[in-house]
């Protein structure tokens, strides 16, 4: 994202940390295309913190359970009309924000146990977004693209927004397919349906997509865990805009892709295991439904997120 709006004539400044900033300063953002598309070589400004600096708009594409100890940060960078663009994977911290269905306002433990997100970047900043690209990254300052440019964008209560409006043209010129959505959860429960499934069968199996959908065992269970997250939309209000073997089939189209999960695990990073899958057990006890294959699958990955993060303390 950073190196497309920065190619397509933006003023970027990105956040980095580690090998990561030092790559970006020294040679700048490279995006590499599966398709065969041009190679995207991006110059942009890069530090650990840009406190003190309002922008126009601060695009939030970190982990989701890195959001919390970041939060007062994000709302440093912020003037009077900044607006906030999440893109993480899984269930928001802000679903039940500016909602019209059941349980609105409810705060999602697994995601913001202390409401620290919710307080440092109000509702009223957000403007959500949908990542739907494949990518993995390849060096520091190098993101191989595998498939997909979608990246649609909506207002927390549905609204059809100038300011949303002008993101999701400045997403389109960019090179994404951006439009301003007025029922984001219903599109983004799409996307974390997938998540939900796809990515801890991948992180436990070591499977890519194309594989877990080939294989009748973990195409079972990954149908299992979205029939029961749709009755959980279903007791939310939320619409289902596919079917269960729609979405299985849209994953398995992209092929041998490892899911942003088994990636982390491969290069030894913490996994995001609450907002993915921990947010829909929360969620099944919120509205009464009954989740055995989430619940098991969730038991098995936090277990092993659990003995990788004590594995990787000092000592």
């Amino acid at each position: 994202m950073a190196a497309r709006l920065s190619a397509s004539g933006n003023d970027v400044h990105v956040v980095a940390r580690g090998a990561t900033l030092t790559a970006i300063r020294e040679n700048g953002l490279t995006v590499t295309f599966a398709d065969g598309s041009p190679t995207i070589r991006a110059d942009v400004s890069a530090a650990e913190t840009f406190v003190g600096l309002n922008f126009d708009a601060v695009i939030l594409a970190v982990k989701a359970h890195q959001i919390a100890g970041l939060a007062d940060q994000v709302s440093a960078m912020c003037g009077p009309d900044t607006v906030v663009v999440p893109v993480q994977n899984g269930i928001p911290w802000w679903f039940f924000q500016r909602f019209s269905g059941p349980h609105a306002g409810y705060n999602l433990r697994t995601l913001d146990p202390d409401a620290r997100i919710s307080a440092a970047i109000p509702a009223e900043r957000v403007v959500a977004g949908i990542a739907y690209p494949a990518a993995e990254r390849t060096a520091p300052n190098v993101i191989h693209h595998v498939e997909g440019d979608r990246l649609p964008v909506g207002e927390l209560d549905g609204s059809k927004s100038d300011r949303a409006t002008a993101i999701a043209q400045a997403f389109s010129a960019a090179g994404f397919k951006s439009r301003v959505l007025t029922d984001i959860r219903s599109h983004l429960w799409i996307k974390a349906w997938g998540n939900l499934a796809f990515n801890p069968i991948s992180a436990l199996t070591g499977a890519t997509l194309g594989q877990i959908c080939a294989d009748p065992i973990t195409r079972q269970l990954a149908s299992d865990m979205m029939h029961e997250a749709t009755a959980i939309a279903e007791a939310l209000d939320v619409r289902v805009l596919l079917s269960v073997e729609q979405r299985i089939n849209g994953a398995e189209q992209v092929g041998d892709h490892k899911t942003s999960m088994l990636q982390d695990r491969e290069e030894g990073r913490s996994m995001e295991v609450g907002p993915l899958i921990g947010a829909f057990v929360e969620l099944g006890r919120l509205t009464g439904v009954n989740t055995p294959a989430i619940d098991a699958v969730f038991a098995l990955i936090n277990q092993l997120n659990e003995r990788l993060d004590r594995e990787r303390q000092p000592g």
